[in-house]
């Protein structure tokens, strides 16, 4: 039978545990339109960012 030569360490144990409590990447609001945007990506409905406009919207 298969016998550990080494205790397992807190930290390497809470980094494999931690994978498990990853909930993904939560969704932020447009300053000016208030639309449902990406971090760090450019607003699709009025084209801001970070209060500039940056691209041209539709």
């Amino acid at each position: 039978m298969a016998v550990p030569k080494r205790k397992t360490s807190k930290m390497k144990k809470r980094h494999r545990k931690a994978a498990n409590r990853y909930e993904g990447v939560q969704a932020t609001y447009c300053q000016a339109c208030n639309a449902p945007l990406m971090p760090h990506r450019a607003c699709t409905a009025c084209g801001n960012y970070k209060g500039k406009q940056v691209i041209d919207a539709e």
